[in-house]
């Protein structure tokens, strides 16, 4: 016999089981939950041991309820109970109060209220993936590595992730304060911002002498029409001379995986892209590309990664990597190859729930590996410090990887011979990086270098 879910909701609200011990055996299950002896003989040793479990879950339920310092609601504990329940398996997964549920539906629109800070869990703290271009938060200078430790002097410690991204959003107009340690830094820092409508220009391009320069920062209803305007205005800004392209994925977090898919048949267009694997085979599914949907043409193409390219953009520096349509250049990126589902609750929110893991195109799952560059080349001549976990594999408790090859990706066959010249570290000297000035950005160079080097081979096509 089963328990429904409205069954344990009627027990848990009614404090059913305060002061009742656990145990097996058809009469203890008769006299608790009001089961007919003769249904209770037939429940197995482990449905009798669920019972034992909830009837605990209720006894902690009503302790709580009634012996805690103060009140607290019962959709409090609720809310509590089912978001550890969730954040206990993996560190994506997670249950999302209504409020939280709209919030989410509005930023992968492109379109909210905030800051525009990009964040992860970082042991109960706040550790900046990114600032958005063009937000608050980057304006104030505000840097990946960051650790946010307080929100108008309240700290964020024991805060879930989803709670604390809720305290730095707000009317637009509003504003506040952010206490931020920094690495190299002794002393904490804090930043006054001001709250505004969040548009997010998932997409920058820029044009380098003839090599198109194309940024995606996340993965968002707007990410793949942003691409394909962009290779628009590259074409038209370069006369019909543009000769190759740096797709800058680095510390883009990711987002939504049919924009992953979109943006890969923008370049490739034969093959798989991607495929889910789940729990349950008949969910398993692949995505082919569409060579109508192609718009790069043959443009060479190098991709830039690090640390802070995530899930999406994994998705798409697989994909282009396995099918050799570019060559990867940059740091080992952060390795979250899981697929998250969104299950709405009606009136209730939702709950983001890890349901499979997703394959390159040559099957590798780069769960808690991330993609190996085929050109590894450092930001800075000293690695750059963090607080705490640069890659999936860092963090607790997370999904075991499932079908991987321990080893790198062979060798691309088709590096071009400056690859064997680009150094893996800046030479003494560089200038320090500033974000206005691509001569500074030292993978963005070697990148253009290579893409350079690309197309004066036998690959480059006319354009």
């Amino acid at each position: 016999m089963r328990l429904t879910s409205a069954g344990v909701a009627l027990l848990v609200a009614t404090g059913f089981a305060a002061g009742v011990a656990a145990g097996p055996g058809g009469d203890m299950l008769a006299r608790q939950f009001g089961i007919s002896p003769a249904a209770a003989k037939g429940v197995d040793e482990t449905e009798q041991q669920t019972y034992g479990l909830l009837t605990l879950f209720g006894n902690v339920f009503d302790r709580v309820r009634t012996d805690y310092v103060e009140p607290v609601t019962d959709r409090t504990l609720i809310n509590n109970a089912l978001n550890g329940m969730l954040t206990g398996l993996d560190p994506h997964s997670s249950y999302l109060t209504e409020q939280q549920w709209h919030d989410m539906q509005t930023e992968t629109t492109g379109h909210f209220g905030g800051i525009g800070l990009e964040v992860t869990d970082n042991e109960g703290l706040l550790e900046v993936v990114s600032p958005i271009d063009d937000t608050p938060a980057a304006k104030a200078g505000l840097k990946a590595g960051d650790l946010v430790t307080a929100v108008d002097g309240k700290t964020v410690e024991g805060l879930s992730l989803n709670d604390a991204v809720t305290k730095m959003r707000g009317d637009p107009g509003t504003s506040l304060r952010l206490t931020v340690k920094r690495p190299g830094r002794d002393q904490p820092l804090d930043f006054t911002l001001v709250r505004q409508v969040i548009h997010m220009q998932t997409v920058k391009s820029q044009l380098i002498g003839d090599i198109g320069v194309i940024r995606i920062s996340e993965f968002t209803e707007q990410t793949d029409p942003g691409l394909r305007t962009a290779l628009q205005t590259l074409r038209a800004d370069s006369k019909g001379h543009l000769r190759g392209l740096v797709l800058d994925l680095r510390n883009d977090p990711g987002g939504l995986l049919d924009q992953a898919i979109s943006v890969s048949n923008d370049f490739i267009g034969h093959g798989g892209i991607v495929s889910t694997r789940g729990r349950h085979p008949e969910d398993s599914q692949i995505w082919y590309a569409k060579p109508d949907n192609v718009v790069a043409g043959n443009l060479p193409i190098v991709v830039l990664v690090n640390n802070g390219t995530a899930s999406a953009a994994e998705i798409v520096s697989g994909a282009l990597q396995d099918d050799r349509r570019a060559l990867v250049l940059g740091t080992q990126s952060f390795g979250k190859g899981s697929v998250q589902t969104l299950m709405p609750l009606p009136g209730n929110g939702a709950i983001r729930l890890t349901t499979a893991r997703y394959y390159t195109p040559s099957g590798r799952s780069i769960q808690g590996l991330g993609i190996t560059p085929d050109v590894v080349v450092e930001e800075t001549r000293t690695p750059v410090a963090h607080f705490g976990p640069e890659h999936e594999a860092d963090l607790l408790h997370i999904l075991s990887n499932k079908g991987a090859d321990p080893s790198a990706p062979p060798p691309a066959v088709d590096l071009p011979a400056v690859a064997k010249q680009i150094p893996k570290l800046p030479p003494e000297g560089w200038p320090a990086f500033d974000p206005a000035k691509p001569a500074t950005d030292f993978q963005l160079q070697q990148g253009l270098l290579l893409v350079h080097a690309m197309a004066a081979g036998p690959q480059a096509a006319s354009r």
